[in-house]
């Protein structure tokens, strides 16, 4: 498997892509302007709110970038990648969701294997590391690592292939810790949306309290998920698609379904997907909020998962950089602490509840693909 590090590519600000900029579109020609607060000191008051409201990071591809690496030292600082805990408490992330992904070549046995594979690298990165990271599965458990000074990890999201087609495998991973599935990629959650195998796992996931992540699903999935769910789903990586093309970003009609149903989505910072400047991301937000409503947006840096970041958004420390434009677009206070921590909070807290209640109604299912999808 050592070959599949080949199809990621190194992480790049962009604006240190010169070979591409005369490829790109009008947007990444235009000269970047530095954020300006009307107090001249943008960086203060948004570093004042970061340390009241730290950031949790809705995306990290960390672990698949360490996967070969035969050495790191993610405390003292590690260059070759995005995320190390220096920048981590610079750009006041208090807490994140390291991905579990993995190319989509691999499905079946080896998807369930590797992920299994990533499940234990995580684990052994927070140990080595436990001056900086600890991992975390609920809501109480986050904020309980964030008091302690420490930054709380999140398992997931792993893509569908890792269960398996199989709701004992789904139990069993979230034995092991994972907390959100991405529901895609897999025969029942595709174009034509859920099949009746699908909703069963979907209503398995409620039962133990693993969130959906729906993005890069199917509009006809998202809408039958948001229909079967009883707690809150998540999109850990989708923009505003009236503002960027992009196919994981959703359209206005999407995010409003999504609001409506008190559904998060966490707005990647990446040049692919929002733009190639922190003023192009912010917008995004703003159309994610002015549509979803502030209670459903939030922030994933998409971090060392092979895809170029905007201009001052380079690495995990950058967020600062976003704040601050946020601020210069007078986002109140209430508003930036529900965008880096309150939403995330909500939504976890949520899946606890619904988990809670489900295991008091319903027993764990032992339905098969075969039966229902047969």
């Amino acid at each position: 498997m050592a070959d599949l590090q080949d199809e990621l590519h190194p992480t790049t600000e962009v604006g240190e892509l010169d070979d591409l900029t005369e490829a790109l579109p009008a947007p990444f020609e235009e000269p970047y302007i530095p954020v300006i607060d009307p107090d001249g000191m943008p960086m203060e008051r948004a570093r004042a709110l970061l340390a009241e409201h730290p950031v949790a990071d809705g995306y990290s591809g960390l672990p698949w970038a360490l996967r070969h690496r035969p050495w790191y030292d993610l405390e003292l600082g590690e260059g070759a990648v995005d995320t190390d805990v220096p920048r981590l408490r610079e750009g006041h992330v208090g807490a994140l969701l390291w991905s579990l992904h993995l190319p989509e070549s691999l499905d079946g046995d080896l998807a369930v294997g590797a992920t299994l594979e990533q499940l234990d690298l995580v684990r052994t990165v927070v140990r080595a590391h436990p001056e900086g990271l600890r991992l975390a599965f609920t809501a109480g458990q986050t904020t309980d690592v964030r008091n302690c000074g420490r930054i709380a990890v999140l398992l997931g999201p792993a893509g569908a292939a890792a269960v398996g087609d199989s709701l004992g495998i789904l139990r069993s991973l979230h034995a092991l810790g994972l907390r959100v599935l991405t529901l895609s990629g897999v025969s029942w959650a595709g174009e034509a949306g859920l099949t009746r195998f699908g909703e069963e796992m979907l209503r398995e996931m409620n039962r133990l309290g693993v969130l959906a992540d729906l993005s890069g699903a199917s509009e006809e999935t998202i809408r039958r998920a948001l229909a079967v769910s009883r707690a809150p789903v998540l999109c850990t990586r989708s923009a505003a698609r009236a503002l960027r093309p992009h196919p994981a970003n959703l359209p206005d009609d999407l995010l409003a379904e999504l609001g409506a149903a008190k559904g998060l989505c966490m707005v990647p910072l990446t040049a692919e997907q929002t733009g190639a400047t922190v003023r192009d991301v912010a917008d995004h937000l703003d159309r994610v909020r002015t549509i979803a409503g502030p209670e459903c947006v939030g922030l994933s840096g998409t971090y060392d998962a092979g895809t170029a970041h905007p201009q001052e958004l380079g690495d995990a420390s950058c967020y600062p950089n976003l704040v601050a434009e946020l601020l210069r677009r007078d986002w109140s206070e209430s508003d930036l602490a529900l965008l880096t921590w309150g939403n995330v909070q909500r939504v976890l807290r949520g899946a606890d509840f619904t988990a809670r209640a489900a295991q008091q109604r319903r027993e764990p299912s032992t339905a098969r693909i075969a039966e229902l999808d047969g």
